[in-house]
């Protein structure tokens, strides 16, 4: 069984007040669960699942899918907007952690799709 990737990141909520604060999140990749699908959790346990292309194609250019809209802000920074009957939810992150967690999510799917059954 291929494992789970997880990686620790920080992401910035952005509200509608001028102050924007960091909160750790944990990314997570199970390829055993569902290939296609990566998970950010928030503290207290809230989870977004998306699809591990919008993430990938959201470094880039704008993209979506049902609830979930990403998109580049500057060379360094992505933004992730969520909509729910709440309401609309706001974050930000820098690329880095999660260019690194991809690239692993990756390595992890190649290893498993050539590994005998």
């Amino acid at each position: 069984m291929p494992p789970v990737i997880e990686e620790q990141a920080e992401a910035r909520l952005v509200t509608e007040a001028t102050d924007t604060f960091s909160v750790p999140v944990d990314l997570r990749y199970d390829a055993a669960v569902d290939p296609r699908t990566v998970h950010v959790t928030f503290p207290g346990g809230t989870d977004w699942a998306f699809g591990r292309d919008l993430l990938e194609g959201g470094l880039h250019s704008p993209t979506g899918r049902g609830a979930i809209r990403i998109w580049p802000c500057g060379r360094a920074q992505l933004v992730v907007e969520r909509h729910s009957p709440d309401g609309v939810e706001v974050v930000q992150f820098d690329n880095a952690p999660l260019i690194r967690f991809l690239a692993r999510t990756h390595g992890e799917s190649r290893t498993s799709e050539a590994a005998p059954a």
